[in-house]
């Protein structure tokens, strides 16, 4: 008996990230200068897209900024690049927030091994990140963004389809209620049901013909940059532009937070890191100690009181 012939892939020609780029069909005879000089016109268009996504962009984070208050998650999936740049901006919440680990959770197909070796062949499964999503019980204060370049991969799709519609049955959440779901592409397309936000940014054909890793993963990262910042600042994680929620757990980083310290309370370099040492490392707890005339555990309570803000903490607001 002979093998069954393969399936035929979905025919994707009609997404715009996978269009040829009629500016760029010489690249192959291209000097250096010439590539880069193409490679960075096309990038402005990144920056275009981004204007042109910013309505979309900030009804997404006005949708999640209630539940993340209140506690909930942000969850990131995504498959390739996609995925990867998740993984990259929730990583980096945690040490420049000091933000629990579990607020901003990635999901990337293939799980970490994917960071460093390509496992494109599981963003097939539209059911690869089920048990994932499962395991977090999610609730209505939760919010899950997908993030697809050409806004087709089925195991984005698939996630966000099971976040809104199966994943209380499955984790046993019962009455907890459905996050809220958003899908971030770059191609433009119809809102799925399963999908309350949209955002497009549009950044058409790519130089080099469906390397959506060029100026669709530079949105991405611009959008992603701005999502997750946002909420820190609204969440009162920042004082006018400090990131006062640092935890000072290097060299680099125990400059800043003295440099902070020193900004917001008119101290020396010396008096700063005696103070931030004082505070067991912590800069709001620092700057209310010194603003307050207050010891640390009096800082420390103060802060709580006033849910971690520290410009009201200071009677500031």
């Amino acid at each position: 008996m002979s093998a069954s012939a393969p399936e035929h892939p979905p025919d994707r020609g009609h997404v715009r990230t996978e269009h040829r780029n009629e500016r760029t069909m010489n690249l192959h005879e291209l000097s250096v200068a010439q590539c880069v000089a193409v490679m960075q016109r096309e990038d402005r268009a990144v920056f275009e897209a981004m204007e042109r996504a910013a309505p979309a962009l900030t009804a997404f984070i006005e949708a999640v900024e209630p539940g993340f208050a209140r506690g909930g998650r942000l969850v990131y999936i995504g498959a390739g690049t996609s995925g990867r740049l998740g993984v990259l901006d929730a990583a980096e919440a945690p040490p420049t927030f000091q933000i629990p680990p579990d607020r901003i959770i990635a999901i990337i197909a293939g799980g970490d091994a994917a960071l460093r070796k390509s496992s494109e062949g599981r963003e097939d499964d539209p059911r690869g990140a089920e048990s994932e999503l499962a395991a977090l019980r999610l609730t209505r204060d939760d919010a899950v963004l997908g993030i697809a370049a050409g806004g087709t991969t089925p195991y984005v799709l698939g996630a966000i389809a099971f976040a809104k519609s199966g994943c209380e049955d499955a984790s046993g959440v019962g009455d907890a209620g459905a996050p809220l779901t958003g899908l971030l592409t770059c191609a433009p397309m119809e809102r799925p049901s399963c999908v309350d936000s949209l955002i497009v940014i549009e950044t058409g054909p790519e130089v080099l013909t469906g390397s959506t890793r060029l100026k669709a993963g530079t949105a991405t990262k611009l959008a992603l940059n701005t999502i997750s910042t946002t909420l820190m600042i609204r969440t009162g994680r920042v004082h006018e532009n400090l990131m006062v929620d640092l935890r000072a757990s290097n060299a680099k980083l125990r400059d800043r937070a003295a440099r902070i310290i020193m900004t917001l309370t008119g101290l020396e370099r010396g008096e700063a890191l005696a103070l931030l040492d004082k505070a067991g490392g912590a800069v709001k707890t620092a700057i209310i100690m010194q603003r307050r005339s207050i010891d640390c555990a009096a800082a420390e309570q103060m802060l709580a009181q006033h849910r971690g803000r520290l410009d009201a903490a200071l009677g500031d607001r």
